[in-house]
């Protein structure tokens, strides 16, 4: 077993989120945002200047995606809309699981095609009440239903394999894709398999080299998975809920890391909830932008 690189990063933000989330950076303003879920809020943060933007949500959201120089897309508990960058209105763009008002989404991401896949989840965590979600300029289709908590949806650099876990499992699938256009060719297959050990499986990405690296709730830390399955790192995060990575920076060679404070005694420890810059090198690639 990988033992534990003790963290020597940096805080990106000290505000202690109950459910920091979704993780993204816009590398055309050099701006990382993401999400306190269950606070509906969005946040935004400038890397050059450090400037920092809170913005007050009407729904809880968990994805973020940058479509052009003045429209982003965001998945929320009520479908998926169109953000104005500029003044942070809403417009309704797809309607996900109308028929499910107990269900809000979670984890997902732009696949290099420039579809979206987008998890949902029950609100309490239900079991199998989840499912996984293709979207394509507003078309939406099914991919896998009967998930508890979506999480680690990601993509191969080349858009040929697909991610993702149920965190109660922690069964970690993989499945080739059609990289034109985001959508599986096959089905699922167990890539890796953490059932029974501790923590939870959260959310991941892939680097360009095709190594997955995947938050892991409970234990405070991001592993790093290599393109056969096999855990080679394991790197210290500060706040216990480790939820979500994300590469930014001018060179993509940095990694910031979400957390949250949920469930935990939030005055106990100031590093539940933070937002961090993890102190190891990185090579990223650019974040792919939803097509409309």
């Amino acid at each position: 077993m990988a033992e534990t690189i003790p963290f020597t990063g940096q805080v990106a933000c000290s505000q202690q989120l109950e459910l920091g989330e979704g993780p993204t950076f816009d590398p055309v303003t050099g701006t990382a945002w993401w999400f306190d879920i269950l606070g509906r809020e969005l946040h935004e943060l400038h890397l050059a200047t450090g400037i920092k933007r809170v913005h007050a949500l009407p729904v809880m959201a968990s994805v973020l995606a940058r479509i052009d120089d003045t429209r982003q897309l965001l998945a929320t508990e009520q479908g998926l809309f169109l953000r104005d960058a500029g003044s942070g209105a809403l417009t309704p763009h797809a309607v996900l699981e109308a028929d499910k008002p107990g269900n809000r989404s979670n984890d997902g991401r732009v696949h290099p095609s420039g579809s979206l896949w987008i998890g949902t989840m029950g609100r309490k965590a239900e079991k199998a009440a989840g499912s996984i979600y293709h979207v394509s300029r507003g078309k939406v289709t099914r991919l896998f239903g009967d998930i508890s908590i979506t999480n680690a949806i990601c993509f191969s650099p080349d858009g040929t394999k697909g991610h993702f876990v149920d965190t109660l499992e922690n069964r970690l699938m993989r499945v080739e894709l059609d990289p034109a256009t985001g959508l599986p060719t096959g089905k699922p297959a167990l890539f890796i398999d953490e059932q029974g050990k501790p923590g939870g499986m959260d959310g991941a990405v892939c680097d360009a080299d095709g190594h997955l690296w995947n938050a892991r709730w409970g234990t405070g830390r991001i592993d790093r998975y290599d393109t056969a399955g096999t855990l080679v790192a394991r790197y210290a995060v500060p706040g216990l809920h480790s939820s979500c990575p994300a590469f930014v920076g001018d060179r993509l060679d940095r990694m910031l890391v979400t957390t949250a404070h949920e469930g935990l005694d939030k005055a106990a420890d100031p590093a539940n909830g933070a937002t961090y810059i993890l102190g190891v090198p990185v090579r990223g690639v650019v974040p792919a932008s939803y097509r409309l």
